[in-house]
């Protein structure tokens, strides 16, 4: 059990854990380093449960995970200069994803600033616009100078907290602060603190049910309106309405459904442009998805006659994808939305006779003694242990591994897939891991390419915490997605190879489990041991780089941008 650090009086570190406590924080990830310690320290003596991470991208991408599996904030701390350098690409995909994360860092102290101080941070050394001010990378975004400055610091994160969307903030405190002594603030709690509802009006609301009910109609769901499942099924089983979503809302709708038409963009399924040609829907209602890149590649043909209805507690997103579009933007909680639409869509407003909607089509393979191991096998048996075998949560990482995931598995509950589309780091996924397994306290799987998971991951951590997390690594010697990429381009020997790598050989040496998988015979047995086991497990699977993953949409988006073979 934990013990108060003995003192008479306490330091500004104190006093921000306890604030931290107040505002929910139940766990803190990071690296530590001399001017952090007493931050740290005080920490170690909370009921913060603290987590050291071996690099701080990894602990931020841990973090993202955790929240959105478990709806709690969390704490990323780093030391200064490269710790903090190290944590901004964590920070932007963070952003990207819409969590709740605060960085806590040092900063040099006032009396060594400009004096070439050791990893010195100041405005001398480092560039303070966006870093250590609310802009592009942080929501909010202060350096303590002094004591006085926290009640208003946690006033301001208190709000950001109950913001219906991400959050993420910066709180840097320079060393000699964090020592000074202070008298704890009454801190406001931020269950006390809330924005007002994001309404809509009963004549918008009727004014969409009156043009979704003028015809036949899609809904396009998002990530947005995971928390709106159950009333999105209602609303297209009242309707009939066909229902696609993007690769970050699988699952939102049951992919089992039979007016699950298929998901969109990048890795999509032809299904939904055999729906979209045929039976063609006056409209579309979009819930919670911005329609970037990786979800519609802004392909025309996903354009109904009449326009999309957009929902999205975000007032910038509607029309942005699609900027000549006709559009009815609509701010709001997707839920809320929902919830109130069906008021005004009649019980039995499907009379017509159901139409036969096109689902995705699955092209199974059984598995035989073939070696290297396809993936389209290995998705499918990962779909039967896994996907149906368990309640994991199971992440792809940017490559070849999110477009055979996203291709290839179904799932029929939300909060089951996890993919990052937006900002699409390497190394998300083998560290995320990590935070999805803390938040639910059950085995999470990312399945990954070679390259990421020796770009970046937290094997090394899940031993050190004993957290149930399972890697299954698709190792085919290269940068697959590069490689198949440049090929259909017409950019020809280019240098992609990774030399010869045994990751579970590498999982054992960090106090991990593993297994190599070399032949199809072997990956059901294979992925049961990783799934039983008491370790953080690596399942290393040879692939035959050959097959080629279902990534076409993203390969024609970048000709259709002037990417090609080039001479020189």
């Amino acid at each position: 059990m934990k013990k108060n650090i003995p003192s008479s009086s306490y330091l500004v570190a104190q006093a921000v854990v306890k604030m931290l406590e107040d505002l929910g924080v139940r766990y803190a990830f990071g690296i530590a380093g001399g001017a952090i310690g007493a931050f740290w320290a005080a920490l170690q003596y909370s009921s913060i449960k603290l987590l050291n991470f071996r690099h701080e991208s990894g602990a931020v991408f841990a973090a993202i995970e955790f929240y959105l599996a478990s709806n709690n904030p969390v704490v990323v701390f780093t030391t200064t200069g490269p710790g903090i350098t190290n944590a901004l690409t964590g920070i932007m995909a963070a952003k990207w994803e819409g969590a709740k994360v605060i960085l806590v860092s040092p900063s040099t102290s006032s009396s060594q600033r400009g004096r070439w101080a050791f990893q010195e941070t100041s405005a001398y050394t480092f560039p303070q616009s966006d870093i250590f001010t609310s802009g592009k990378f942080f929501d909010f975004g202060a350096t303590l100078e002094t004591p006085s400055e926290l009640l208003e610091i946690s006033r301001r994160l208190a709000l950001g907290l109950t913001h219906q969307g991400g959050f993420v903030a910066h709180i840097s405190i320079p060393t000699a602060i964090q020592t000074t002594s202070i008298e704890i603030p009454n801190f406001v709690s931020f269950k006390n603190l809330s924005y007002p509802p994001v309404t809509v009006s009963s004549e918008t609301i009727n004014k969409c049910a009156q043009l979704l009910l003028e015809g036949p109609f899609a809904i396009w769901i998002g990530y947005g309106s995971r928390h709106a499942a159950e009333t999105i099924r209602i609303l297209a089983e009242r309707t009939g309405a066909a229902v696609m979503s993007s690769p970050r809302g699988k699952g939102i709708f049951p992919e089992n459904h039979p007016q699950f038409v298929g998901v969109t963009g990048f890795a999509g399924h032809d299904s939904v442009f055999d729906y979209l040609k045929k039976q063609c829907p006056l409209r579309t209602l979009v819930l919670g998805t911005r329609l970037g890149e990786f979800t519609s590649f802004w392909n025309p043909i996903l354009v109904p006659s009449k326009g999309f209805i957009h929902v999205d507690i975000n007032p910038d997103v509607p029309g942005t994808a699609y900027p000549d579009v006709e559009i009815l933007p609509i701010q709001s909680d997707i839920r809320t939305f929902v919830k109130t639409l069906l008021e005004y869509i009649p019980q039995h407003s499907n009379k017509e006779k159901k139409i036969t909607l096109p689902n995705p089509k699955q092209n199974i393979l059984e598995a035989n003694v073939n070696r290297p191991v396809r993936p389209e096998v290995l998705m499918e048996i990962i779909q039967q242990v896994i996907v149906e075998g368990s309640q994991a949560i199971v992440m792809t990482e940017a490559g070849n591994s999110f477009a055979w995931g996203t291709h290839m598995l179904r799932f029929s509950k939300p909060g089951r897939y996890r993919v990052s589309t937006g900002f699409g780091s390497m190394g998300h996924g083998t560290t995320g891991v990590l935070g999805a397994a803390l938040a639910l306290q059950n085995t999470s799987v990312a399945i990954i390419g070679d390259g990421a998971m020796l770009m970046n991951n937290e094997v090394s951590t899940a031993v050190r915490y004993h957290i149930p997390a399972v890697w299954i690594v698709l190792n085919d010697g290269r940068y697959n997605m590069v490689d198949q990429g440049a090929q259909f381009l017409g950019i020809m020997d280019m240098d992609v190879e990774i030399p010869p790598t045994d990751f579970a050989l590498m999982a054992r040496s960090m106090g991990a489990d593993g297994i190599r998988v070399e032949q199809e015979a072997n990956i059901k047995g294979a992925l049961e041991k990783a799934m039983s086991s008491s370790l953080p497990f690596v399942v290393d699977v040879i692939i035959d780089p050959t097959r080629l993953a279902p990534s076409g949409s993203r390969n024609q988006s970048l000709n259709s941008q002037g990417v090609q073979g080039f001479k020189f």
